[in-house]
């Protein structure tokens, strides 16, 4: 929720600064002919079709906002059909915005449930827009309706996430506490069921012991049960079958790796009666092999489990390892030296969408690598979808049609 208001209200900023244009400029004009008099400009326009979503369970109230925010001030109206487990808190959110009457009539239509013949309706200038597994992002792509009318699609899918430990850094300095803090944080925050949750963790082969003292510690003090009490920091996982997969994802790291933390993350949680809730606690597995370890480059485990692998400590190799995700959502790389950076930051961001780098100077600032803000884009290439959403401004082209207008130069500064 917070998410979601924290997003709507940027885009809000945003609209406040565009105010009644319809059609946005794309770069600068470009002078077509002898003279400026004839001119080319490329613009954006909002497309005439439908925004469609299908939003993925764990983030029913900021999958949401962060795809309407952009879709709304891009001019389309909206139709969302979030996952079935979670539906009822996107329905509340939709319900109170219909009540307070901060939506026009037609402009956000709500399908809980099965999506049914949905598809089967799309048109060419309807935009589809999917969260969710890589698996149902493929039958999305393949649907013959959407092959035929060739509908535009973003997909935000799996993703194996990266922390990296560069060698120059020291556990107990203010860049190896945030590199602690980080991976903690966003390995456990929703119980591990994020799309950018840290899944690799890459560090100095000598450093392994002692990154791994450092995440027990921490882990240790992590309190687990009902997550309406004020006192606990984790509470369960979202369904039966989440449960399911996770206990099967960690049976597969524990074939080839060793336990780190919490073994097969069975756990006692506070405050719930015994066999209640889908309860894992923070699982740690560790190899020193991380390039021999497939499982670990392979297979996502939703859920509070990361694995820590040992690497030379060169850049090269960290950004190969990196590599070995197929594409990443968002990277996280810890360092002080610059040079260290110049060479592990073009590399690694060929396959991620988003770099974060976490060093002493913003350490204090930092948001940490688990947070889509609006200002930057969401998304990455490869296993993780090949989309992007949000972005600021960048998150309309999604839903708009770029268009290149060539005429009088002075007609075209009156259109923009």
């Amino acid at each position: 929720l917070d998410g979601a208001s924290g997003t709507l209200a940027h885009y809000a900023e945003l609209a406040k600064a565009l105010g009644d244009r319809r059609v946005l400029a794309d770069g600068e004009p470009v002078q077509l002919g002898r003279t400026a008099r004839l001119s080319g400009q490329h613009a954006w326009v909002p497309r005439p079709g439908v925004a469609v979503f299908v939003n993925a369970f764990n983030f029913p109230a900021w999958g949401l906002g962060e795809k309407l925010a952009c879709a709304f001030l891009a001019g389309m109206p909206v139709l969302c059909k979030p996952a079935t487990a979670t539906a009822l808190v996107t329905y509340r959110v939709v319900k109170l915005w219909v009540e307070a009457g901060l939506v026009p009539d037609g402009a956000l239509q709500l399908l809980c449930g099965p999506a049914g013949d949905l598809l089967d309706h799309l048109g060419s200038f309807d935009v589809l827009a999917f969260t969710g597994s890589s698996a149902t992002a493929r039958a999305l792509r393949s649907h013959p309706r959407v092959v035929a009318e060739s509908v535009r699609v973003n997909i935000e899918a799996d993703s194996l996430n990266s922390a990296v430990l560069a060698p120059d850094v020291d556990l107990g300095a203010e860049t190896g506490r945030l590199f602690v803090a980080d991976v903690v944080r966003d390995m456990t925050q929703k119980s591990g069921q994020k799309c950018t949750a840290i899944r690799r963790v890459l560090v100095p082969a000598e450093r392994r012991a002692d990154v791994l003292d450092a995440l027990r510690e921490r882990l240790a003090t992590l309190v687990i049960g009902d997550p309406a009490r004020d006192d606990v920091r984790m509470g369960p996982l979202a369904t039966a079958a989440q449960h399911k997969d996770v206990a099967a994802g960690i049976a597969r790291l524990a074939a080839v790796t060793e336990d780190g933390y919490g073994g097969t993350g069975a756990i006692a949680p506070l405050g719930v009666a015994a066999g209640t809730g889908y309860f894992v606690g923070p699982v740690v597995r560790t190899t020193a092999d991380a390039a021999g370890c497939a499982a670990m480059h392979d297979h996502e485990v939703f859920g509070p489990v990361a694995t820590v692998a040992g690497y030379d400590g060169a850049a090269d190799a960290a950004a190969a390892l990196v590599a070995r995700g197929h594409g990443s959502l968002a990277t996280s790389c810890y360092s002080d030296d610059k040079d260290w950076l110049a060479r592990f930051v073009p590399a690694a961001g060929a396959v991620s969408g988003r770099v974060y780098i976490g060093s002493e100077k913003m350490a204090p600032l930092s948001t940490g690598p688990g947070t889509a803000l609006p200002q930057l884009q969401h998304g990455g290439p490869g296993r993780a979808g090949d989309g992007a959403e949000l972005g600021g401004l960048r998150g309309l082209t999604l839903y708009q049609q770029r268009v290149a207008l060539q005429g009088d130069a002075s007609i075209l500064k009156g259109l923009l």
